[in-house]
């Protein structure tokens, strides 16, 4: 029996981006004076991120099919 992790495979990649956007984030706030905006600048690039990375890893190329249009 092999021993199975609570985490998706790639997750761990995901987190680290995240954390890793949302800290660069901080820095450009702090570096304008604004830690708030800097927080919600990376938080926004960290969405963008996560929609971007789960895109990839769902490897749905060619969704966009003229005749049936967007699928889901």
């Amino acid at each position: 029996m092999t021993q199975r992790s609570p985490w998706p495979r790639g997750r761990r990649t995901w987190l680290l981006g995240t954390a890793g956007l949302l800290v660069a984030g901080l820095v450009v706030g702090v570096l304008l004076q604004n830690w708030v905006l800097g927080l919600a600048l990376g938080v926004v690039v960290s969405l963008g991120w996560l929609i971007a990375y789960e895109s990839w890893r769902g490897r749905n190329v060619g969704v966009n099919d003229d005749d049936k249009g967007i699928q889901l």
